[in-house]
């Protein structure tokens, strides 16, 4: 399965499944990408890292380390 690491700029995604664990997983849910939530991306960084993204009517930026926790579907 594709990760939000691996989404293209300017796509839409749907959140399959948040990996990690305790406070990591937490905070990328107290962010607002929770599974089934739609997340668009904006761009990437020249070396991938951070993501910027737009989830439930806000921007974020992840860094490459969290995106790689985030599995997506098309």
């Amino acid at each position: 399965m594709a990760t939000l690491k691996d989404a293209k700029p300017g796509s839409t995604v749907r959140v399959e499944k948040i990996g990690g664990e305790g406070a990591i997983k937490r905070r990328i849910m107290e962010m607002g990408i929770t599974r089934g939530s739609e997340v668009y991306v904006r761009k990437v960084a020249p070396l991938g890292d951070p993501v910027e993204v737009t989830v439930r009517g806000y921007e974020l930026s992840l860094r490459k380390a969290d995106a790689e926790l985030i599995s997506v579907n098309d």
